[in-house]
């Protein structure tokens, strides 16, 4: 309590008079205003001035954002757009005051699987998200001389259905029958369709075996012909249902796809692990191999797959193969009926073309008096060709004429029935899920990135310049795109730093040991709390309990979501932002229902040292200015600030109600103050003249 000359007395949140913090002036959580950085959005503004004014407003760490992407613009700034005289410049503005600054690299780039607006998967795309990515680091590298770069994830768009344990989350109601997925031919990382739960598909019975045949080496289950004989995949056959007289189909709903897809992958376990004895043939080889050449999984067959466990047929893959192997099938039905008779007509041929000479060595040899007996032959052949053809001769060519027309037909037909065919077995091979390959395509990508920032790392190091390695570090973006999970944002980093690991090692000769090093240190997460607030809309509840109950087991998935990222040990940079849990309003922290204090808290509990942005947005506009944001974090926080707008209130004895919407700087500086170029954190006036 303080009590004024009035005899009024008022309830004090901290003493905030002290002229310096010390270790233990905060709250419970730990935070005091140095720990807190804030972000700037770069353009349209003159930045290099700009940045200088805002380091003055009490943050010790900024946040440089970029909203550009290839060409800058004024509205959309790229890191190339910073010159050498503007790099140096901000460079020594963050050493005279003692400042630090991270990166953000543009927000053009959502994810670097180089996945397109419709869904396909494109090299060309991935390789310009990283360069992207490359050069925000080469940014940082001799700007900030090390740090954080944020990347965005967002690889790609899966149901939410299908994320973490599939109970908690949905986009729409009915997702769990809608839902679609994406599979793609992993050769170009084209979209092949869509697989729809909703949808079924027709395929054939196919005839299996109802028991054991140990004498044919038979297994109840196989794949059998109508004499009992076992066959391959590619070779069996549907089940004759004689009392209908036709060939037996099923609809296949998802449940059947799933059992299918299980039956495949034993299927596929059993091809890879024949490989894996045989030495790991390339795919040359395996062309070769009378064994390994039949099988549609040779995609599992290749460096990278190191266990049979890794091997999986997912059910969205059985969907497509199952439609590639009737539509394989209608092809090779239509190729045999076209080609059916093929070989009755060229031996005919034969036999027309042995007459043809004949008939025409005879024809030239007889007088043409007596040719009248060769036309009476010919009435022979009269019921094939018009009355007005006379000789034998003529009458053959016309024959022959007529079975070419039909050999031609049935040459084509086949041929090309027969190529369908081949190319519907061949198409199988690549059937891939959407998800499996552009996880591939991600890991590739960040691990290049992660290898840019370890070289920068090292050359700034070898110039004695390095404040701090540089890391990649990848940002939870929104619920519908894969990456907003904390599932998938920790598997993200490992198989990222799995796939830098094994490049380190093949093309730099690093050990193991140095490469997981490597890997983990330039390799990072970056948590976002505002994009995580945002799964509450998706949340499913409890259609029993109230509102406030099911927010509530919200708030206690998402912190025991944030418990599992903490101990993960992936994160090494949180942004700090607010909402209500429906879209990125970028609320300043406290002004929204996102528990931010319990997530740092966490962190916090389990050693996390990395930088806290708060990332200013709504009060922009819906308030006095975007520093508001910062001042509201602080007040949040508890944390202590020095110098209030009231005269009412005695000095060193101040509430944030006092101060928060006041200048804090009339009587004394925040905890830090920045002169121009000043040498040092010692004290100088608020105004930046350093004291003589």
């Amino acid at each position: 309590m303080v009590q004024f000359g009035t005899g009024y007395q008022m309830p004090m949140d901290r003493d905030y008079g002290s002229s310096k913090p010390s270790d233990n002036s905060t709250n419970d959580v730990g935070v005091s205003i140095g720990d807190l950085g804030t972000s700037v959005s770069l353009g349209p503004v003159p930045n290099v001035t700009a940045l200088g004014a805002k380091m003055r407003a009490g943050s010790k760490t900024m946040e440089l954002n970029f909203s550009g992407a290839g060409k800058g613009s004024a509205q959309g700034q790229t890191p190339g757009m910073y010159g050498k005289v503007q790099r140096q410049a901000l460079r020594e503005m963050q050493k005279a005051n003692e400042y630090d600054f991270t990166t953000h690299a543009t927000y053009g780039i959502q994810g670097l699987a180089g996945m397109d607006q419709q869904g396909n998967f494109s090299r060309q795309s991935k390789e310009f998200g990283v360069s992207e990515i490359k050069r925000a680091i080469e940014f940082a590298a001799d700007v900030a001389e090390g740090g954080t770069v944020v990347v965005h994830t967002g690889e790609f768009q899966r149901p939410l259905i299908e994320v973490g344990d599939k109970k908690n989350f949905q986009a729409y109601a009915g997702e769990e029958e809608r839902a679609t997925y994406r599979i793609v031919d992993n050769r170009t990382g084209a979209i092949i369709e869509e697989a729809k739960k909703s949808k079924k598909i027709a395929r054939p019975v196919w005839l299996k075996a109802d028991e054991d045949n140990s004498v044919e080496g038979i297994k109840k289950g196989d794949y059998i012909d109508y004499f009992g004989n076992k066959l391959s995949r590619a070779e069996r056959v549907p089940v004759y249902n004689e009392e209908k007289q036709h060939f037996e189909v099923k609809q296949m709903g998802w449940e059947d796809l799933v059992e299918e897809s299980k039956e495949m992958t034993l299927e596929a376990k059993k091809d890879w692990e024949l490989w894996n004895k045989k030495g790991r043939p390339t795919s040359e080889q395996i062309a070769q191999d009378d064994d390994l050449k039949k099988s549609i999984w040779t995609r599992f067959m290749k460096e990278g797959v190191d266990s049979v466990y890794e091997v999986q047929v997912r059910p969205e893959e059985a969907y497509i193969i199952a439609t590639l192997e009737t539509n394989a099938a209608n092809s090779r039905g239509w190729a045999m009926n076209y080609g059916g008779n093929f070989d009755i007509h060229v031996d005919r041929m034969k036999k027309l073309k042995e007459a043809e000479a004949f008939y025409k060595k005879l024809q030239d040899e007889t007088d043409p008096k007596e040719r009248w007996k060769l036309e009476k032959q010919a009435d022979q052949f009269s019921e094939f060709v018009p009355p007005e053809s006379k000789m034998p001769t003529e009458i053959i060519k016309k024959q022959m004429r007529n079975i070419e027309q039909s050999m031609a037909q049935a040459r084509e037909g086949a041929a090309s029935q027969w190529a369908q065919a081949e190319n519907a077995m061949e198409q199988i091979k690549h059937v891939e899920s959407a998800e499996t390959y552009a996880l591939k395509e991600s890991y590739d990508a960040y691990a290049q990135a992660g290898i840019t920032a370890m070289m920068n790392s090292n050359r700034l190091e070898k110039e004695g310049r390095l404040k701090n390695p540089l890391s990649v570090a990848m940002e939870n973006l929104f619920p519908e795109s894969y990456g907003a999970h904390p599932d998938e944002l920790i598997g993200l980093v490992k198989g990222s730093r799995e796939r830098m690991k094994q490049v380190l090692m093949q093309t730099k000769g690093m050990s193991e040991q140095a490469a997981v090093t490597e890997a983990k240190e330039h390799i990072t997460a970056t948590f976002d709390t505002g994009h995580f607030n945002m799964w509450r809309k998706y949340w499913k509840g409890d259609p029993n309990k109230t509102l406030a109950q099911n927010d509530a087991d919200f708030d206690k998935w998402s912190l025991q979501q944030v418990e599992k990222l903490a101990k993960s040990g992936v994160v090494g940079h949180l942004h700090l932002v607010d909402n209500y849990g429906y879209q990125d309003d970028h609320l300043a922290p406290g002004e929204g229902n996102t528990k931010i204090k319990e997530m740092v808290s966490i962190f916090k509990k389990h050693g996390y040292k990395g930088e806290l942005i708060v990332e200013p947005g709504a009060d922009f506009t819906t308030d006095t200015s975007g520093f508001e944001t910062m001042k509201k974090a602080w007040k949040m926080f508890g944390s202590p600030v020095y110098g209030a707008a009231g005269t009412s209130v005695a000095p060193g004895s101040r509430q944030w109600g006092d101060v928060q919407y006041g200048w804090m700087g009339q009587n004394k500086p925040a905890y830090f103050t920045f002169g121009g170029y000043s040498p040092s954190e010692e004290w100088t006036l608020w105004s930046g003249v350093p004291l003589e």
